[in-house]
């Protein structure tokens, strides 16, 4: 679905702004703008990003997308966060067809991932994410707002510009939580089939899908 070209061009005006603008900025413009038909995803990963959501609009939906395949440290943590801040956290879990397709094989990601968020997101004005350009080589090129064609709304990418020391920074400067398995070494956490610590050193991705051809989920692909 396309959207009609008023909102294209409002899009790409705003974007042009946001290069030069903080992640908070973003999120204000994204509330007034979208009201209470946003939701955010999140893997509980972007304590920077949630903290910033959570102080701005608490009642926010957070959706969390439950593949059945988490570390149970990123559950334990999940729990948590939920709890201590009061989240409005709607869990996913992936439908029957994902039971044929465990982690690594070829649907696993688009029936575990994609397909729920699709219907969590169903109805929905804007979607948040915490993606940098930073990431991974995939990335390079994300805008901090975009037409989702994937889901059939708006994607906002309020930490597009930041590097990982920005967000550390953030979290120390916060004092908050870190996701328990960082102080384990691991930099980039997914199904704990498919993650490992990283592999190639600066490359904090390099220990996702190791041994796949593979580099995304495919929930920010296109």
């Amino acid at each position: 679905m396309t959207p009609a070209s008023d909102l294209l061009s409002e899009l790409e005006d705003v974007n042009d702004r946001f290069e030069r603008s903080t992640p908070l900025d973003i999120l204000k413009w994204t509330f007034d703008r979208f009201h209470d038909d946003v939701a955010m995803a999140c893997s509980f990963e972007d304590v920077a990003l949630l903290h910033m959501v959570h102080e701005l609009r608490p009642a926010t939906e957070i959706i969390f997308l439950d593949t059945g395949g988490h570390f149970q440290e990123t559950l334990d943590f999940t729990d948590r966060m939920t709890n201590e801040w009061s989240l409005s956290v709607t869990r996913t879990v992936p439908g029957p067809d994902a039971a044929a397709s465990p982690c690594g094989t070829a649907n696993c990601c688009e029936l575990r991932k994609v397909e729920p968020l699709g219907r969590a997101l169903d109805g929905r004005s804007a979607w948040i994410t915490s993606v940098k350009r930073v990431d991974a080589p995939s990335r390079a090129s994300m805008k901090t707002l975009m037409w989702d064609e994937k889901f059939g709304l708006v994607k906002v990418n309020p930490l597009a510009t930041w590097s990982d020391d920005d967000v550390e920074y953030y979290l120390k400067s916060h004092e908050l939580p870190e996701h328990p398995l960082w102080a384990e070494g691991y930099a980039s956490i997914g199904c704990a089939a498919m993650t490992l610590k990283p592999q190639v050193p600066g490359d904090r991705r390099s220990g996702r899908w190791v041994g796949l051809d593979k580099e995304e989920c495919g929930l920010h692909e296109g």
